[in-house]
């Protein structure tokens, strides 16, 4: 049987949702690309090796089999696969009362936010400004609302509080805002350790919050081929407290790795590998994600292309290659080079979002951005959710099963024509068919005497009524 579109949270609680066996993936590379890109995954960290700027995670590594070239450190492959070997097939997150919020293998496509953009939009002047600590509260109440965004994440950088305690204030103002799970990123590893210590106070302990996390910690190695002191301190911390990061590098095909997706999933993916390894050797079986985000260029002014198919492509090839590993990953989706939320905004997030609802990824990241990830959205964010929607109904496909080929509908109903009165009409009547929340789907006449309204004010307004509400 096909997957049904879940079910979503109702006012009041979580509702949980029913699992069904997962449907063919459209795939990007497919099972053979994937091996052999891993093939030069492994050849790459065997060959070219890692800068690797931290004693400690040195140390370990040379403990487990691999040596030292220079200031490299060289991989090989069978130190990398044993490595590998006890990772957790999958991650649950809770939200902070403690409650099942979803797991990278649901059946079901999950959605979260982007991270730290450098300025916002703001939903009630219209002006591009610094983030301030107050837009954080925003974002958190705006996505505690949205039904189909189920991990938030602070959309910027506030900039009136003191860049030693910024990631903190914004980890604590974002989960005041919101029970959700939230996933995060700080400048160091003293900065993560107290939101890491935040959270474990709201859970009861850090033994506790280990149980059921609802925090991520964002991690990346620096391209080309280089793991910092402060990324593998992070990577060693959260393993040792069995807490849940993704690992994974922001990578410029053509100016820090090959221009070839192919080349950029490769390289993306080593440099991934080699920072999971050490967690993995820190403490076997620590929860670890990854994924790629590539980030195409257009090189006819070097500007970054995330609403590209290119960006959309490239994170589905790196979750082959991570499927084909068994580490689960995300992908980044429902975001755009547009400045405004506009037609290529619109077009731009909805072809990212049903291409990775097809594929079957299960945690999707990145909605409610503009110019190219530089602008959190807070009316994009809710665009958003409506697109994820859309995707997410689209991506589960048709159910067939005797109920739903209704052959005793047909026998019962075509006779006098009373399909619109049948009691399997009137069971499924809101259910069967996706009901859009801010799309409209009305005759001329009656939109003509509503004003023709603007889809723009629409989302504004019902951005402005989710603050006033919350």
């Amino acid at each position: 049987m096909v997957r049904r579109p879940r079910e979503r949270r109702r006012e009041g609680g979580l509702t949980p949702t029913a699992r069904s066996p997962r449907r063919n993936r459209l795939t990007s590379i497919g099972t053979e690309g994937a091996e052999a890109i891993l093939g030069g995954v492994l050849e790459v960290l065997a060959r070219v090796g890692m800068l690797v700027e931290d004693d400690e995670a040195r140390a370990l590594l040379m403990a487990a089999g691999c040596r030292e070239n220079g200031e490299r450190i060289l991989y090989p492959a069978d130190t990398v696969r044993r490595a590998l070997e006890p990772i957790p097939k999958a991650i649950r997150f809770f939200d902070q009362n403690g409650n099942p919020a979803f797991a990278t293998d649901d059946d079901v496509p999950r959605f979260g936010t982007a991270v730290n953009c450098v300025q916002v939009l703001d939903p009630r002047t219209g002006d591009y400004r610094p983030c301030l600590l107050s837009d954080i509260a925003d974002h958190g109440r705006v996505q505690e609302a949205l039904h189909h965004i189920d991990m938030a994440a602070a959309l910027g950088y506030p900039s009136d509080v003191d860049p030693e305690t910024e990631a903190v204030e914004s980890a604590r103002a974002l989960m005041d805002a919101t029970r959700k799970p939230v996933f995060f990123t700080g400048h160091d590893e003293h900065g993560v350790r107290l939101i890491w210590e935040e959270m474990a106070a709201r859970a009861g302990g850090m033994g506790n919050l280990a149980d059921k996390p609802f925090g991520l910690d964002l991690i990346g190695p620096v391209s080309p081929l280089k793991l910092g002191g402060e990324t593998c301190q992070r990577l060693l911390m959260a393993a040792r407290l069995n807490l849940p990061v993704v690992c994974y590098p922001a990578i410029f095909p053509g100016m820090a790795c090959p221009l070839t997706l192919a080349g950029a999933i490769a390289q993306a993916t080593a440099e991934s590998l080699a920072g999971i390894v050490i967690s993995q050797l820190a403490q076997p079986g620590a929860p670890v994600m990854s994924g790629s985000s590539v980030m195409p260029m257009d090189m006819r002014r070097a500007d970054m292309a995330i609403g590209s198919p290119e960006y959309t492509l490239a994170g589905l090839g790196a979750a082959d290659v991570f499927d084909h590993l068994g580490i689960p990953c995300w992908v980044g989706s429902g975001c755009t080079d547009a400045h405004e939320v506009g037609p290529q905004a619109l077009a731009e997030a909805s072809a990212s979002l049903h291409g990775t609802c097809l594929s079957g990824t299960a945690l999707t990241h990145n909605l409610g951005v503009l110019s190219s990830g530089r602008t959190g959205s807070l009316e994009m964010l809710v665009a958003c959710d409506e697109l994820a929607a859309m995707a997410s109904r689209f991506g589960a496909g048709i159910e067939v099963s005797p109920d739903t080929i209704a052959t005793e509908v047909i026998a019962r109903a075509a006779l006098d024509n009373s399909f619109l009165t049948d009691p399997h009409t009137l069971e499924r009547y809101a259910t069967e068919m996706w009901i859009p929340q801010i799309f409209r789907r009305e005759g001329i006449e009656n939109w003509t005497e509503a004003g023709r309204p603007d889809l723009r004010a629409r989302l504004r307004e019902k951005t402005l009524d989710l603050l006033e509400d919350a």
